[in-house]
């Protein structure tokens, strides 16, 4: 069953996608600490350049990470703006849920005082 969304948000797709393989992960927390060659972002990884570049293209599409060309050094920076974005669509939801949680929650608190007091629930 697919499920049609109303506020459907390409650009959260494709940041949430970024976001969901543990190296690219890595490669976004790495670049916390500033500006990286293609060439640190791979050490540690222990992946091939090519490979690494293709975890970048992914993350370059998503907004979190621009690259340019230095000489003959491929230098990469993050752009953090895109995890505001998911933080803002995260607080959203939370504050959904927690409004249906609240309205379950006064929910089952009056069938609990009904069912006490011997009266019958009206829905």
């Amino acid at each position: 069953m697919v499920i049609q969304m109303a506020k459907h948000d390409p650009s959260l797709d494709r940041l949430f996608h970024a976001l969901s393989d543990p190296t690219r992960r890595g490669i976004v927390e790495r670049l916390l600490a500033g500006p990286a060659s293609v060439s640190d972002l791979a050490a540690p990884t222990g992946m091939a350049l090519p490979s690494v570049m293709k975890h970048l293209a992914v993350l370059e599409d998503s907004g979190l990470v621009t690259t340019e060309k230095a000489g003959r050094t491929r230098l990469c920076r993050l752009r953090p703006e895109p995890l505001d974005h998911a933080r803002n669509w995260i607080d959203e939801q939370r504050r959904i849920w927690e409004a249906r949680l609240d309205r379950l929650d006064d929910y089952v608190t009056r069938l609990m005082e009904e069912r006490a007091h011997g009266t019958r629930p009206q829905d």
